[in-house]
C-alpha cells in the first residue's frame, strides 16, 4: 500500500518547532517581523495573505500588512520596499504575487534586499541556491525536500524526473535534488517520449499546471510521486496535476491534493522568516 505523504501533519510539526524557537528567541530579546505587501484585492491573494498572517500569529512572528489599492503606482510600491529594506525592525519582506499588470514583477522582486527576501526570488538568492551557498530557498522546492526527508524517504542515488521547468518549481527543485546527491532530469513541453522518461523515475515530481495530466501509464511501479498542481475539477473539487486515484496503487509514496505540498508552503515561508535572525 502506498505511503500517503501527509503535508498537513508535517506542516503542523514545523510550525510547532518554529513556535518554540521563536519563544526562546524572545526570551533573549530577539524578535522576528515579516512585512507583507499586497496590491489590489485578488481573491486568491487575499486568502494566502490571511493564512500567512494567521501562521505568524501562531508562531509568534510579528506581521506588518500593507494593503495597497489596485491603482498604486510602481514608484509608490518601490518607495515602500525601499523603506522596509532600511527598517531594522523588519526581518523579512514579501510582495504577494501576482501584481497588477501595470507593474514589472521582476523589477519589484529585485528591489527587495536579498537578506530580507524570504521567498527566495531575488537573483542573488537564486545564485546562492545553485552554488550551494547559504541563502533563502524557494518555498515550494524546499517544501518537497522537507516532505521527503520527514517521511524518511532517502534521495541519494535516486533517479529523479521533474516534469515542468518553471523558475519557481522545476529549476530550483533540480538544484536542491542535486544537493541531495540525486540524479536529476527536467522534462518539459518540448520533451520527446515523456512517458518513457517518467517511467524510469524513482521519484517523479509534477508541476505542469494541467489537471490530472499524469496517469498510471506515466509512472514506474513503486515510484514516489510528488504533485505540485492545484486545480478545480468539473465538480469544483480540488485536484492536482496527477490523477491521484489512477496513480496511487502503483506508487510506494504519494502526496494527495489537497493535503500534500499546499499546506507546507506557508510553513517553509515561516522557516525562512526565522532563518533571518538565526545568524
Amino acid at each position: 500500500m502506498a505511503q500517503l505523504i501527509d503535508g498537513k501533519k508535517i506542516s503542523a510539526d514545523i510550525k510547532e518547532e518554529l513556535r518554540l524557537e521563536v519563544e526562546t528567541l524572545k526570551e533573549k530579546g530577539i524578535s522576528v517581523c515579516l512585512a507583507v505587501i499586497q496590491v489590489g484585492t485578488d481573491p486568491a491573494s487575499c486568502v494566502y495573505v490571511r493564512n500567512k498572517t494567521r501562521a505568524c500569529a501562531y508562531i509568534g512572528i510579528e506581521s506588518k500588512s500593507y494593503d495597497l489599492p489596485e491603482n498604486t503606482t510602481e514608484e509608490e510600491l518601490e518607495n515602500l520596499i525601499e523603506q522596509l529594506n532600511h527598517d531594522q525592525s523588519v526581518n523579512g519582506i514579501l510582495v504577494q504575487l501576482p501584481l497588477p499588470k501595470h507593474m514589472d514583477e521582476d523589477r519589484i522582486i529585485n528591489l527587495i534586499h536579498p537578506a530580507k527576501d524570504v521567498y527566495g526570488f531575488h537573483p542573488i538568492n537564486v545564485g546562492r541556491l545553485w552554488t550551494g551557498e547559504d541563502g533563502f530557498l524557494y518555498c515550494t522546492p524546499a517544501v518537497i525536500i522537507q516532505l521527503l526527508k520527514r517521511s524518511h524517504i532517502p534521495l541519494e542515488g535516486k533517479n529523479c524526473v521533474i516534469v515542468g521547468r518553471s523558475n519557481i518549481v522545476g529549476k530550483p527543485m533540480a538544484a536542491l535534488l542535486l544537493r541531495e546527491n540525486a540524479t536529476v532530469t527536467i522534462a518539459h513541453s518540448k520533451t520527446e517520449n515523456l512517458k518513457e522518461l517518467t517511467k524510469q523515475a524513482d521519484l517523479l515530481i509534477v508541476a505542469v499546471r494541467k489537471p490530472k495530466f499524469i496517469t498510471a501509464d506515466y509512472v514506474k511501479e513503486g515510484a514516489i510521486v510528488i504533485d505540485v498542481g492545484m486545480h478545480r475539477n468539473e465538480e469544483n473539487k480540488l485536484c492536482g496535476d496527477v490523477d491521484f486515484e489512477d496513480v496511487k496503487p502503483h506508487t510506494s509514496a504519494i502526496t494527495p491534493v489537497p493535503g500534500g505540498v499546499g499546506p507546507m508552503t506557508i510553513a517553509m515561508l515561516m522557516e525562512n522568516c526565522v532563518k533571518t535572525v538565526r545568524k
